[in-house]
């Protein structure tokens, strides 16, 4: 191939890359502008609330108390090396809310609820139920995508603070009832150490985030997904792919806006 030709077909997926970034931000403004229409009609989003985050707790519960039980134990026998063991309701507390809490529940959550609305959209478009609501000048993006994009948005923050609390009580049982720290230094030492705004609400900040990132991209891919049996199974796949990467991407970003300052 002579170099005219490696341009051309780099400056092509150049261009195809740009487009496709303006498309997804086109699709997201018309997500954050129909999602306000959505609340007149607040019964299409508390059902996609249950769908996406009631039936995601077990899964959230079950993992943050492994996490809480792990991190315990291996917090003890850190800060026991210097003595510092009634610190661990602390190290469990900063490492829950600030970064595990939301990084986790956002993977978890790309994995169950991002990969269920990615199939769903997918399903739709294959059976040809958006085209159908397009035929009856019901635009499906008002009623089917934006609901769902408001319920993943709602539903996140609350995710992430169970699987935190969840974790911190399962480190509880670990440090106190198993291993013998004493119950008020565990609890004075998180209360005294753990700042409501700095620590707690950057967490929530990130969950927002997290939780935005992932239904947008969820919704966008099962709606550009191919309708064949092959394309929904692709998209599913691509969701899981792009909202990890997301995920860990915003995460460095966030931790480095809210944690670095002073």
């Amino acid at each position: 191939m002579n170099p005219a030709t490696i341009a051309a077909a780099l400056g092509r997926a150049v261009i195809d890359r740009l487009a496709g970034l303006g498309h997804a931000a086109i699709f997201f403004g018309d997500l954050v502008r129909h999602m306000f229409s959505s609340l007149r009609r607040p019964y299409l989003t508390i059902v996609q609330v249950h769908a996406i985050g009631n039936r995601s707790l077990i899964i959230i519960a079950a993992s943050g108390a492994a996490v809480g039980l792990v991190l315990a134990l291996q917090g003890y026998l850190t800060l026991s090396r210097y003595g510092q063991a009634e610190s661990l309701g602390l190290l469990v507390a900063l490492a829950l809310v600030r970064e595990l809490g939301p990084v986790i529940t956002a993977l978890l959550y790309a994995g169950r609820a991002g990969t269920s609305l990615t199939a769903e959209i997918g399903l739709m478009k294959a059976g040809e139920q958006l085209v159908a609501m397009e035929m009856m000048a019901v635009d499906p993006r008002v009623r089917v995508l934006s609901p769902r994009f408001l319920a993943g948005v709602f539903a996140m923050p609350l995710l992430g603070a169970v699987f935190s609390a969840v974790g911190i009580l399962a480190a509880y049982v670990v440090g106190v009832w198993m291993i013998g720290i004493d119950e008020g230094q565990f609890w004075s030492q998180m209360q005294g150490g753990v700042d409501v705004v700095k620590d707690v609400g950057n967490g929530i900040i990130k969950t927002l985030v997290f939780g935005i990132a992932s239904t947008f991209i969820a919704l966008y891919v099962g709606y550009e997904s191919k309708a064949t049996p092959e394309g929904v199974a692709l998209a599913t796949t691509r969701t899981v792919v792009i909202s990890s990467l997301s995920v860990l991407f915003l995460d460095f970003i966030l931790t480095a806006l809210m944690f670095t300052s002073p």
